[in-house]
């Protein structure tokens, strides 16, 4: 059988008497009588069967029982206090960690983060540049944004967008060395965010698997071949996600009207205890805005963007020679 606890009211009476070292002090704190605090106290007193005040002058100390019991009563009404106050503030406060694709951090999330602290101020982020499917079990991060494909056990998940893939390359280098034809690309370094699986992909789409490839960098993941590409060091597998304002701003150019779907999608992905957490769901239903938005923007054709996927492409440059 469970120990019966002390009545509250009494507890509060001995927790604001030692504090203040003054049954006065409490009994203004807690807006009752002087003799209201002290028959709180002798109540207590009488239910533990021990003393825990003597008086000293104007003033009351605690007795031997009255400091062991102290601790405990003032850790268990800060707890209180606490978690009253957490269940009280605003959904939009606090911390939040988001593991989230290199590519989608660096290309879409970072300049749209204006936009979030805009509407959540009080919403402190820390973001992880990772696609490591460990993070949506690490204890310290509360949510990830990964590409993949919708793999995970035992936790909340929800697909964000899928994506389309599509060779890209800068103004200067097109200018410099014209893509004319899918055969050019030969000429050419290529640069792949992975293993070479979605180089060949697109190839195959193109019809193109026996075109004669020399010099390839392997830059480890997708933000790394993009950035290589706006340098001007070689061709890139863009996608319609994280090249588009890229593409918009013209620091990237698609030169071929031909895009395959990527292999994997991007999702949504959190431990289960925390999709109720206040700053998740806020989080989650930005970014499901945040995708709604760009997407309603993106009707318009950007020029020398992908604009459809054919199975047997007459692969061409678009917008005249040189892509421009």
């Amino acid at each position: 059988m469970a120990n019966r606890l002390p009545p509250l009211n009494p507890l509060r009476a001995f927790e604001a008497t030692a504090r203040h070292g003054s049954l006065t002090k409490a009994a203004g704190e807690l807006n009752v009588t002087h003799g209201a605090i002290s028959h709180q106290i002798k109540a207590l007193e009488q239910s533990l069967g021990v003393k825990l005040f003597e008086r000293a002058g104007q003033r009351v100390k605690l007795t031997p029982h009255g400091a062991e019991l102290l601790p405990a009563v003032s850790t268990a009404f800060d707890g209180i206090a606490a978690a009253t106050q957490r269940l009280t503030r605003p959904a939009s406060s606090g911390a939040l960690s988001v593991s989230c694709v290199p590519a989608l951090l660096l290309l879409w999330m970072t300049p749209r983060l204006g936009s979030f602290t805009a509407q959540y101020p009080d919403i402190q982020l820390t973001l992880i540049p990772s696609n490591d499917a460990r993070d949506v079990r690490a204890q310290h991060i509360d949510v990830c944004v990964h590409y993949g494909d919708g793999s995970w056990t035992d936790c909340w998940m929800r697909k964000w967008s899928g994506l389309e893939l599509f060779p890209v390359v800068s103004p200067t280098l097109i200018n410099n060395r014209p893509i004319r034809t899918v055969r050019d690309l030969a000429d050419h370094v290529f640069l792949h965010g992975d293993d070479g699986r979605e180089w060949h992909t697109w190839l195959a789409a193109a019809e193109a698997l026996d075109l004669e490839r020399g010099r390839r960098h392997h830059l480890g993941d997708a933000r790394m071949a993009t950035e290589a590409a706006v340098h001007g060091h070689g061709v890139a597998l863009g996608d319609s996600v994280t090249a588009s304002a890229l593409l918009a701003r013209g620091m990237l150019i698609a030169p071929f009207s031909l895009s395959v779907p990527a292999v994997d999608d991007f999702y949504v992905v959190c431990r289960n205890e925390m999709r109720a957490a206040p700053v998740v769901q806020v989080f989650i239903d930005w970014l499901f805005a945040e995708k709604a938005q760009a997407d309603s923007r993106a009707d318009a054709p950007v020029a020398g963007r992908f604009v459809t996927r054919r199975k047997r492409p007459a692969l061409r440059v678009l917008g005249g020679k040189t892509g421009g």
